[in-house]
């Protein structure tokens, strides 16, 4: 037989049901703050170096080499910052860096997108062949294919110029925005295909004027990425503009500061800063977006 239900035994327990849930709800605060007092310290750790180097920026030589790991500087300067733009260069090299960087993000913005839409959204005959392949050259290093590419753009009369460096970073095969893509297409419902092409849409139509405004948090993510990358680039931009040391970007153009006996370290940290400063401010122009994108691609 089944025990009695004694009148008003649920209005005594939802007290103590009430009671558990705030005991749960303090611990797991409690345990928040646990780790965030074990995590500041190796925050602070981690980001040191990189306030250092900023910090540095504004140091004299003699402090730079005997004021140790001290951040703030006993003897405030903006001789680095100067030399660096103007004796180094550092001027027309991130005129380079921002017409290299913005190349390369419209390139593989473009390719990216279209592969990663037919991959997505088009019934490709052995899809999943190449999206094998696309992943198997992930592993291949740079290095391996820097001399086909050199050919390549030589043969095509685009060496020692920016458009050639630009074609020669944003040509390879960029695997991980196409992956994003293609992710975030293919989980657009299908309905809004349907539509379109009852309203008498073709493929590419669909693609331009309707799949693609839609994935305006992946385009974000990879134009952030690509950004980024092409920034800091060093291999491609050295190689394709040899000839011509006037177009070098900021990362080639940090060899300025190594001479045959000495070492410009101050001026180093401030071409450092003035390379830095424009990722910072793109980045957080573009977090919103770089996190809807990433969210919306690796749920897709």
């Amino acid at each position: 037989m089944s025990a009695p239900v004694i009148p008003g035994n649920s209005e005594r327990e939802a007290p103590v049901r009430r009671s558990d849930r705030a005991g749960e709800s303090v611990a797991l605060r409690h345990r928040a703050k646990l780790w965030h007092v074990l995590l500041i310290p190796l925050c602070l750790v981690w980001v040191y170096p990189f306030i250092w180097v900023a910090t540095s920026a504004f140091k004299s030589q003699r402090e730079m080499f005997l004021g140790g790991i001290g951040l703030i500087p006993e003897e405030f300067t903006l001789d680095n910052i100067t030399r660096a733009w103007d004796t180094a260069g550092f001027a027309s090299y991130t005129i380079n860096t921002v017409v290299f960087s913005l190349g390369v993000v419209a390139v593989v913005l473009f390719v990216s997108a279209t592969a990663g839409y037919a991959l997505g959204r088009g019934d490709i005959p052995g899809k999943k062949i190449i999206v094998g392949i696309l992943i198997a050259t992930m592993f291949i290093p740079d290095g391996y294919t820097i001399i086909p590419v050199f050919v390549l753009v030589d043969s095509l009369g685009l060496n020692n110029n920016l458009t050639g460096a630009v074609l020669a970073a944003a040509g390879p095969v960029h695997v991980v925005p196409i992956l994003l893509f293609m992710g975030y297409f293919a989980g657009l419902p299908q309905d809004l295909e349907e539509a379109a092409r009852m309203d008498g849409a073709g493929f590419l139509r669909i693609f331009w004027r309707i799949m693609l405004p839609l994935a305006q948090p992946v385009i974000g993510t990879v134009a952030l990425f690509r950004f980024i990358g092409a920034w800091n680039a060093f291999l491609v931009p050295l190689v394709f503009t040899l000839g011509r040391p006037d177009l070098r970007t900021l990362g080639v153009g940090m060899y300025s500061f190594f001479g045959s006996d000495t070492t410009d370290w101050a001026g180093l940290a401030a071409g450092a800063l003035i390379s830095l400063i424009p990722v910072i401010v793109v980045f957080l122009l573009l977090q919103r977006t770089f996190i809807e994108g990433m969210a919306g691609a690796v749920k897709s």
